[in-house]
């Protein structure tokens, strides 16, 4: 295989274990009243409580707060739908760069200016809305962990790049 094939195929494993882990992400804000109960009950069954004792009143508080919502006021939880929503959508601008690395480097460059972003977001906003400091650290995890392959593909196609410049700016496979 050849220098090109080879980052061109890891860049679109990276792409592909992101754009997953962005559905996965998305996808369980649609049922997040029922998934909360069903964590609170495996929690317990867990004995985390025992351990853990301020995730599981913390899981509690959601879980009482979900219910409310969803019992007196559900469309509020169209704001979550949305949020799914919103990361499917983001994950589909992720087709450009596995089919066009080079040409949709933006796109990475967004994703990661994204993440990055999520750590002001926590900072900023978790104590406005009374979230504890180490839920806000769980969430600012997620762009940590988010830009970690973002990087790894920005600075593979970039390498790309170099190759495909030295290569007459040979067209890139679908």
């Amino acid at each position: 295989m050849s220098d090109r094939a080879a980052l061109l195929k890891g860049i679109r494993v990276w792409l592909v274990v992101f754009v997953v882990c962005l559905v996965l992400s998305g996808a369980t804000a649609f049922p997040l009243v029922h998934e909360l109960r069903w964590a609170e009950n495996l929690l317990n069954g867990m004995s985390v409580g025992d351990h853990l004792p301020g995730l599981m009143e913390w899981i509690r508080r959601v879980r009482v707060g979900l219910d409310e919502t969803d019992a007196d006021h559900p469309f509020l939880l169209y704001g979550t739908d949305w949020l799914a929503f919103a990361h499917l959508v983001i994950a589909v601008a992720f087709y450009g760069p596995y089919r066009d690395p080079v040409r949709n480097i933006w796109v990475i460059e967004f994703g990661i200016i994204a993440c990055a972003g999520i750590i002001p977001l926590a900072l900023v906003c978790g104590p406005i809305r009374g979230i504890p400091f180490w839920w806000s650290v769980i969430d600012m995890s997620f762009g940590i962990v988010g830009v970690i392959p973002l990087y790894v593909v920005r600075r593979r196609i970039k390498r790309l790049e170099a190759l495909t410049t030295v290569g007459h700016g040979a067209a890139i496979p679908a």
